[in-house]
């Protein structure tokens, strides 16, 4: 099912391409998590895309640390890393024009 959201669709893409790559992870790193959205609200809305914004951060380490632990190779890393940026840039002008209809 293809969304119209370039921020849904590049965040789906770096979640799928995190869960390939960390299938190939040692069994004593292997974790997952879900989540979601369903609020309407824009204050909401806008709160939800701080943590967002905050769990990518928290992601890029992660990245970075198994990288650096060998667990991904300097290709996945990079197009991840690459990823994250342009989800980063994206979230971030979402909260801005959001944070602006409130004020």
């Amino acid at each position: 099912m293809k969304n119209d959201n370039p921020l849904i669709e590049k965040s789906d893409k770096f979640a799928h391409l995190v869960y390939k790559i960390t299938k190939k992870f040692p069994k004593d790193e292997l974790y997952g998590t879900t989540s979601g959205f369903a609020r309407r609200a824009v204050r909401s809305y806008r709160q939800y895309l701080y943590i967002s914004y905050g769990s990518l951060k928290e992601a890029k380490y992660l990245l970075y640390f198994t990288y650096k632990e060998k667990y991904l190779s300097q290709g996945d890393y990079k197009e991840l890393i690459m990823l994250s940026d342009e989800i980063g840039k994206m979230l971030w002008t979402a909260i801005k024009n959001l944070s602006q209809k409130i004020n």
